[in-house]
């Protein structure tokens, strides 16, 4: 048997266990989110929709809220008040079984790509797989694991590192392939480009956008980066004023008069991104 039907023997047996994708408009939904701390008030009466199939850039000033907003959709924010609704499920009133099962269907990538550092690229992968999957044998688990980091674009032999022992762009890599371990329909990604140089930022949209056409992923994307809005996404979210004041593609933002969008979108960096991307849509500059 070669390596590409080992490949397919594996993609097949772990699918055998997945539950059935998400086929509605909008695998997330959050309404009338409030998110508290102490007195001070993130987030108030905070809207959006994401839609299936779709890069969705969010951006925002410091201390609006992005990140504590993506901590709310994968439950590890518990909101002052509203609803958050992810393929299907309400996430606040998930049971432990229902908990489970919906937490198998979405992978993240964290800043700095939070990996354990006494385990190697490979191990660190296989803890999704141990944790949602531990009646998999051992050769199955490491096989699907070795999968995953080619699928991230590192090398075999980064399979065996310790994260001490790679580049930040290889551990952003590292992060993503565990990221990637179940399989998953959601993909957070939370400034996967931060600290990288612009060569390996391109490449690494370029591989975001890859395996989300290929997979059929819905991407929510944190991001400070004009290039990779421009890049990739196919609308960006804005936060300001403690809610989501604007949806849709740049040139839509662009067009608005909000005095945030109007500095961020059309200052210096703004114009220079813009023009560094004049005539291409995000799925040619994926290309």
């Amino acid at each position: 048997m070669d390596e590409q039907d080992l490949i397919e023997d594996i993609e097949e047996e772990a699918h055998d266990n997945l539950p059935e994708a998400f086929r509605g408009e909008y695998p997330i939904v959050v309404e009338g989110l409030v998110n508290q701390f102490g007195d001070f008030r993130i987030h108030d009466d905070l809207d959006l929709k994401v839609k299936r199939g779709e890069i969705l850039g969010v951006v925002g000033g410091s201390g609006t809220g992005k990140s504590v907003l993506m901590r709310s959709i994968i439950g590890l924010q518990t909101p002052r008040a509203g609803e958050i609704h992810v393929l299907g499920r309400d996430v606040a009133k998930a049971q432990d079984d229902d908990d489970i099962d919906i937490r198998s269907r979405w992978g993240v990538l964290f800043q700095g790509g939070a990996l354990f550092s006494t385990l190697t690229v490979g191990e660190n992968v296989e803890v999704p797989l141990k944790q949602f999957y531990p009646e998999l044998d051992d050769t199955l688990r490491k096989e699907i694991a070795r999968y995953k980091v080619l699928l991230s674009g590192l090398p075999e032999e980064a399979i065996s590192k310790f994260p001490s022992e790679l580049s930040g762009g290889m551990k952003k890599r590292a992060g993503l392939a565990r990221a990637l371990a179940l399989d998953p329909q959601l993909l957070f990604l939370d400034e996967p480009t931060a600290g990288l140089d612009p060569i390996g930022a391109a490449k690494f949209d370029r591989l975001t956008r890859e395996l989300t056409d290929t997979m059929g992923l819905t991407v929510f994307l944190i991001t400070h980066d004009l290039d990779t809005l421009h890049a990739i996404c196919d609308r960006v979210a804005v936060l300001a004023d403690k809610q989501v004041i604007a949806v849709g593609t740049i040139p839509e933002l662009i067009a608005t008069d909000h005095p945030w969008i109007e500095e961020y979108f059309n200052g210096p960096r703004g114009r220079a991104a813009t023009a560094g991307h004049a005539g291409s849509n995000p799925g040619e500059q994926a290309e």
